[in-house]
């Protein structure tokens, strides 16, 4: 399905002119999209709904003055592990991969050369990977170690690199190789194309409680800074009091971010993104808390934050700090819970073959099949051998899941209520 234009807000002026040129626009949208696919008719079962695209529309909009199809948006994604990860991470790869996204991935100096090798391998084996150019793995591996500032200066030096390689993307996305997609890059591209591209998707919040006394307070070293074997790190025998120039935040370390806030952290054009990165060196799970302070800090963009890291997750109970392995028991919640990712999964578990076969219609050491792939699936075939066009996407049926989401999240009281405060 070709996408065009962004979304704009309707002028009260123009509303009933604008009212007939939107209903002629699903005419020859409708026209189109049956004559570009080469796809069944099922690949046009699942629109986003209109009446709510106008009610985003009119509290967050940020489209020009022609109607018609919203731009696609681009990705770009950060796929991290360690050593013994390399299958894995591949995997997530496969199930994430679109032509119009951007990836990086990245195994840390836990993983042996061969191991970083072999991954390089199969990236330039892939033919798509070849003519799209399109996932880049880092050589020079960065040590990460779990509770130090590592994670966060690893993912910074990802972004940097990007923001170098790959210009114009929307959204960068952190996984590691124990996530996993709930749906196709399809239904993630055509939802997202309706978003404005300023919202930041965070989970974060003020009231930090336990983590005062147990990781702001407390100073840590952590030597995965100055050397390259990993250990734990030094606790300081000082504490340190609250700070006064700026307001800690805490939520999931995974995140949705736009690229011009990243372009802000990487780039600052003032001291607060640097000031926090000094500031959570000596911080334990640091990944959990600068993104979050920093957005939530600064003027610019502490009303741009939805209060979600869009992933499925379920914690211990108690005390709740470590996310469980998800298994088929937690299949039907996770579908439900319409989030378009979900963390943590054990290495091939059969969850991840239930969720190929039932929700990403892929098979074992293939890509997740979209519009853009033009082959035949007759008798096994991999359709994505033969590939068109990177902007016709396919939204599933599933989609709609994530739409409820999205919707329930930009509702104007819920949006609102759950911003940085």
């Amino acid at each position: 399905m070709k996408k065009n234009q962004s979304p704009s807000y309707l002028d009260r002026k123009w509303f009933t002119p604008l009212v007939a040129i939107a209903v002629l626009s699903v005419v020859l949208l409708l026209t189109l999209t049956l004559g570009q696919s080469k796809f069944s008719s099922s690949a046009t079962d699942f629109t986003f709904d209109q009446r709510k695209l106008v009610a985003l529309d009119r509290n967050f909009g940020s489209g020009n003055d022609r109607l018609g199809l919203p731009k696609l948006p681009r990705f770009a994604y950060l796929i991290s592990g360690t050593g013994g990860d390399g299958s894995s991470l591949r995997r997530v790869l496969q199930a994430v991969y679109h032509p119009r996204n951007y990836y990086l991935l990245h195994l840390d100096l836990e993983a042996s050369d061969a191991e970083r090798l072999e991954l390089a391998k199969y990236v330039k084996s892939e033919s798509v990977i070849r003519e799209f150019r399109n996932v880049m793995v880092v050589g020079k591996a960065n040590l990460v170690t779990f509770k130090g500032p590592t994670m966060i200066a690893s993912t910074l030096h990802a972004i940097a690199i990007l923001l170098k390689q790959a210009k114009d993307w929307d959204w960068f996305v952190n996984l590691s190789a124990s996530d996993y997609p709930l749906v196709t890059q399809d239904d993630l591209l055509h939802i997202f194309s309706y978003l404005p591209r300023d919202l930041n998707f965070l989970e974060h919040a003020s009231n930090i409680g336990w983590k005062e006394y147990h990781r702001a307070r407390p100073i840590i070293i952590d030597p995965g800074l100055y050397h390259s074997k990993k250990s734990g790190v030094f606790w300081a025998k000082e504490k340190r009091s609250m700070p006064a120039s700026f307001k800690l935040f805490t939520g999931s370390a995974w995140v949705v971010l736009t690229k011009s806030f990243l372009e802000f952290c990487v780039w600052g054009w003032d001291n607060l993104p640097r000031t926090l990165l000094m500031y959570y060196t000596n911080f334990i799970s640091s990944p959990e808390g600068y993104f979050h302070t920093v957005v939530c800090n600064h003027k610019d963009y502490q009303n741009t934050t939805v209060n979600h890291d869009l992933h499925y997750i379920r914690w211990n109970n108690p005390p709740k700090e470590n996310p469980i392995n998800l298994t088929l028991e937690h299949y039907d919640d996770m579908v439900q819970s319409g989030a378009p990712f979900a963390r943590q999964f054990a290495k091939d578990a059969p969850v991840l073959d239930k969720i190929d076969k039932e929700l990403l219609r892929r098979s074992d050491g293939r890509f997740t099949p979209g519009g853009w792939c033009v082959g035949s699936s007759v008798l096994g075939k991999d359709p994505c051998v033969v590939y068109g066009n990177p902007n016709a996407v396919k939204p599933s049926v599933n989609s709609q899941r994530l739409e409820q989401l999205i919707v329930k999240l930009l509702d104007s009281e819920n949006f609102r209520s759950k911003q940085c405060k």
